[in-house]
């Protein structure tokens, strides 16, 4: 299933900002997202276990955890999250931090989050 840049200017609204699909194609195995970030905020310590990620800086400044790394990031930083690797990005700036996120894996469904901290109590 391919999908072209959606109509509405965000897909999701999320406690820490929010997310717009740019472009997926599902039967191939892969999607594209634009992530925002809000000021001093940050996602999930999370994980997959059926896709990885690529997130490539845009705008902002923060810090990405991947594994036991802390990794500081700006605009041009490019980060790779492995499937089953615990990992978060957060916004440690004043202005939004943006991000382009590629997925390639199997399945890229919202339920395959597996959350061990959470600043919103989504676990």
């Amino acid at each position: 299933m391919k999908k072209k840049a959606c109509e509405h200017p965000f897909d999701d609204e999320r406690p820490w900002g929010n997310y717009e699909v740019l472009y997926a194609d599902l039967d191939a195995g892969y999607q594209v997202k634009r992530v925002e970030i809000n000021p001093k905020s940050r996602l999930s310590l999370q994980k997959h276990l059926k896709r990885v990620e690529i997130w490539t800086v845009v705008e902002g400044e923060g810090i990405a955890t991947v594994g036991d790394r802390e990794i500081p990031v700006k605009k041009g930083s490019v980060i790779e999250t492995p499937k089953d690797t615990i990992h978060r990005m957060a916004n440690t700036g004043t202005t939004p931090l943006v991000f382009i996120e590629v997925q390639r894996g199997d399945y890229l469904g919202e339920d395959d989050i597996i959350r061990i901290e959470d600043d919103y109590n989504r676990i």
